[in-house]
């Protein structure tokens, strides 16, 4: 599947894309954004990508920082797009507005993605941008890895851990997003919601001594950032409940996208699970 000669506007997770042949395949694709390029790199030829998105050169915060580094980036604006050529750009729903109007006008095809929610919608999105850039198959074989992946981390132990996760900006991931999906596959309970959040919020130190869950897991910048999360979570009121409460990191590229990022996280939040009941037993 490829795209028409005109601009392209996405419902969520719904692109209108025209069927195309394999001759007309994009061959220069353009993502403004980091979770689209985890995606792209995975389903695309290297010869197809025009730019990344430059977030995806921040080492702390991307799965795909090496490869990156070898490929174009961009940083979004309407005259470095157009420079380059594409003949399809992939883009957030959140990117500016301006950039996207100026792309319309100018007859640039281009497909919007919202945020995933869920695991559903995240494994949409990669069959999406995997037709889009014309392997469909691709995308269906990375969506089985992926589903692999979170299968192969489940376990037999029934208990349930009550847990909470910190980004390291100091916002908690509540319900109704992926990461809390994420959670409860592996074996989680998220306790945002006793703390009055919704999708995302800050919890106050207060609120976790007023009623602590059994397990923090926190996005760590690197060990020489200190960030709010960390901050928190090493905060003197806590130590007294060190018997109470498991303290320990996810690394925070883990912690903002879906895709293929998804096998790292399953991994990852399955190794937490294990380390605090050993801890908890």
């Amino acid at each position: 599947m490829s795209l028409s000669r005109r601009s392209v506007i996405a419902g969520l997770s719904s692109p209108v894309l025209l069927p195309l042949t394999i001759e007309r395949r994009p061959q220069r694709i353009v993502s403004l954004n980091p979770c689209l390029d985890v995606i792209l790199v995975e389903v695309a030829n290297s010869s197809q990508i025009a730019a990344l998105s430059h977030y995806s050169r921040i080492a702390r915060q991307s799965t795909i920082y090496d490869l990156a580094m070898r490929l174009p980036q961009t940083h979004g604006t309407a005259e470095e797009i157009i420079a380059l050529r594409p003949d399809l750009v992939l883009s957030s729903r959140h990117g500016a507005r301006a950039t996207r109007s100026a792309l319309e006008r100018l007859g640039i095809p281009m497909a919007l993605f919202d945020v995933p929610s869920s695991l559903a919608e995240s494994l949409v999105q990669v069959r999406e941008v995997a037709a889009a850039a014309g392997f469909a198959h691709r995308g269906e074989a990375l969506i089985s890895r992926i589903q692999t992946a979170i299968n192969s981390t489940r376990t037999d132990n029934p208990r349930r851990l009550k847990a909470l996760v910190y980004q390291p900006n100091g916002f908690a991931a509540g319900h109704g997003t992926l990461m809390n999906e994420m959670m409860e596959l592996a074996g989680f309970d998220n306790v945002a919601g006793r703390y009055g959040i919704g999708k995302w919020g800050n919890v106050s130190v207060e609120h976790i001594l007023a009623n602590p869950p059994e397990v923090l897991l926190s996005g760590s910048l690197s060990p020489t950032v200190r960030t709010w999360s960390e901050r928190m979570m090493r905060h003197p009121a806590l130590a007294s409940l060190s018997d109470q409460i498991v303290q320990t990191t996810l690394d925070e590229k883990l912690l903002y996208c879906g895709g293929p990022v998804l096998i790292q996280t399953a991994v990852a939040l399955a190794r937490a699970r294990r380390a605090a009941l050993r801890i908890l037993s």
